[in-house]
């Protein structure tokens, strides 16, 4: 069975809300490769820009720009997990 949001077929679940709610998870939570720190910069300020437009929008009367606004700023609360894990080291010593 083939999804499809306003016309563009949705691959997998990520690609499905990036088209529903038009709104780029990687951007806002971040990519799950490195990224150097420099990038890292520009997407956090790209982040925070359109958080601020929405949050603007919003003001002006559109509710779903309030509920967008409310889900990126808490997308950039937020770690992958597999980015998390590759940085986790396992513990040693007695309480390991």
């Amino acid at each position: 069975m083939r999804t499809y949001v306003a016309g563009q077929e949705a691959h997998d679940d990520m690609e499905f809300a990036e088209l529903a709610l038009g709104i780029d998870v990687d951007l806002f939570r971040g990519p799950l490769e490195p990224e150097t720190s420099t990038e890292r910069a520009a997407r956090e300020d790209a982040a925070r820009d359109i958080i601020a437009d929405l949050r603007e929008t919003a003001e002006a009367g559109d509710e779903i720009a309030g509920w967008d606004a409310l889900y990126a700023d808490a997308l950039t609360h937020t770690v992958p997990f597999l980015r998390a894990a590759r940085g986790h080291r396992p513990a040693t010593g007695e309480a390991a």
